[in-house]
C-alpha cells in the first residue's frame, strides 16, 4: 500500500482506532468520502488507523513528495465543543498526547515538521473535537461526532479543490 502514494499529488489520511469510540473519527471520515466522492486519480486517500508513522516515514525518505497531506483525526481540546470540525497547524498537536493511539506521537509530529519546514508538502490537519472516547473497547462514533463526518468531508473536498 505504502508503494501507491508515491507520485499521488494530494494524500488524506484518517487516523484513529474504530474500537475506541470518536477516536474512529478519521477512518469513518475516510470511508464517507471514498463511498460518496469520486476523486481525481492523483489523490489518495487511506485509512491509516493507527500506522501513520509508517507512511510518514516512507514519504520523509523519498525523492517523490506529494504537494498536499491532509490527516483526518480526533482531538480533545478543552476550548472546543463536541463535533467541532476545525484545523490545527502541526506544531498545535498538544505535546502531552504521546500516549495516544494516533497522531499525537512525537515521532510523527517531528516527521510532519520535518515535512513542513524542509519541503514544499503542504499539510493540513483537519480535526473533530471528540465527546467521548473510552478507556475499554467500545466501537462507534457519537452522535455528535458523527454528525461531523459531511462537515470534515466538505472541508477536505475544499482543500483539495473539489467542491
Amino acid at each position: 500500500m505504502a508503494r501507491q502514494i508515491f507520485g499521488k499529488s494530494a494524500l488524506v489520511f484518517g487516523c484513529g482506532n474504530i474500537l475506541f469510540g470518536d477516536d474512529g473519527f478519521g477512518p469513518a471520515v475516510v470511508n464517507y468520502l471514498q463511498e460518496n466522492h469520486p476523486l481525481p486519480a492523483d489523490v489518495m486517500v487511506m485509512d491509516v488507523g493507527t500506522s501513520i508513522r509508517d507512511l510518514l516515514f516512507d514519504l520523509m525518505l523519498s525523492e517523490r513528495k506529494p504537494q498536499k497531506i491532509i490527516i483526518i483525526d480526533a482531538v480533545d481540546f478543552p476550548d472546543h465543543q463536541p463535533g467541532e470540525v476545525f484545523e490545527i497547524p502541526v506544531d498545535a498537536i498538544p505535546p502531552k498526547k504521546t500516549a495516544d493511539f494516533s497522531l499525537h506521537q512525537f515521532p510523527t509530529v517531528n516527521m510532519l515538521q520535518e515535512l513542513q519546514e524542509h519541503t514544499r508538502v503542504e499539510i493540513h490537519i483537519v480535526v473533530a473535537q471528540v465527546k467521548e472516547v473510552p478507556e475499554e473497547v467500545k466501537p462507534g462514533l457519537t452522535p455528535v461526532v458523527e454528525g461531523a463526518i459531511k462537515v470534515a468531508a466538505a472541508r477536505i473536498l475544499s482543500i483539495l479543490g473539489v467542491c
